[in-house]
């Protein structure tokens, strides 16, 4: 069985984790420990930067499959080559943190070359749909998506919100954003949903209640300075994901 396989049988089971060590990451040692405690989590994937030292790190501390984010089709062709199971044109957020953004069009055109790039190889592909434009272009967008085939699609929303409230209303409203774009684009397009930007092990839930098949987490995991840390947050992630499955189980059954 090919890495890549336990993603897509845990997305086809609504309850896929992705944890993000950040697509501006390059700490090899910061980056294995989100790598080591996704897989002691039991995780779907791991998410890292198109480095290939940072690609050979993941690797070898992890049999899950291993993603890799740029916005850069040189990087991502890079990616497949170092052996990458899954490459993502996205996330954003380190764009955002310098004043940039994406437009649907710019989107479009990476993923363009990117494919023409890679060539025949055949490997997951996954494409942020950028959470601050218009909704209806973020829908014509996935749409367009859709019909070149692209495996995967990832809401993000955090960067375009700014919480002004603590505790757990403060984390409802950094996910909002986000798990809402998730609602609009799960219901126009067939394509699965994978929402990420701002969760935690609060939200999660609410991101497959609106629609999505994944979760992208990043910060509330990368961000902490242990290993033990690390993994407990992940821990709490693919827990609640998995309650997300039992919830469906149920409801089959009754």
């Amino acid at each position: 069985m090919k890495r890549i396989d336990l993603f897509k049988k845990h997305l086809e089971e609504k309850r896929a984790v992705k944890i993000i060590a950040g697509i501006d990451n390059f700490d090899a040692e910061n980056v294995k420990n989100v790598v080591l405690a996704a897989e002691k989590a039991g995780a779907s994937a791991v998410d890292v930067s198109a480095s290939e030292e940072i690609i050979n790190i993941a690797k070898e501390n992890t049999s899950l499959p291993v993603f890799v984010s740029s916005i850069v089709p040189e990087d991502l062709a890079m990616a497949v080559k170092a052996g990458a199971d899954a490459i993502e044109i996205g996330n954003f957020d380190a764009l955002y943190k310098k004043g940039m953004r994406m437009s649907a069009l710019e989107i479009l055109d990476i993923v363009t070359e990117t494919l023409k790039l890679i060539g025949k190889s055949k490997v997951f592909i996954c494409v942020t749909v950028p959470g601050h434009i218009e909704i209806g272009e973020q829908i014509a967008l996935a749409k367009s998506l859709e019909e070149m085939n692209i495996d995967l699609i990832q809401t993000e929303g955090a960067a375009t919100v700014e919480a002004k409230s603590n505790g757990a209303r403060g984390l409802l409203e950094t996910a909002q954003v986000s798990i809402a774009n998730t609602i609009e684009l799960a219901r126009n397009v067939e394509i699965p949903v994978m929402t990420a930007s701002g969760l935690t092990p609060t939200t999660v839930a609410l991101a497959f209640a609106a629609g999505a098949s994944a979760v992208g987490v990043g910060s509330c995991v990368n961000k902490l300075n242990s290993l033990l840390e690390m993994t407990a947050a992940a821990s709490a992630i693919v827990s609640s994901a998995n309650r997300n499955e039992v919830k469906e189980e149920i409801e089959v059954i009754a």
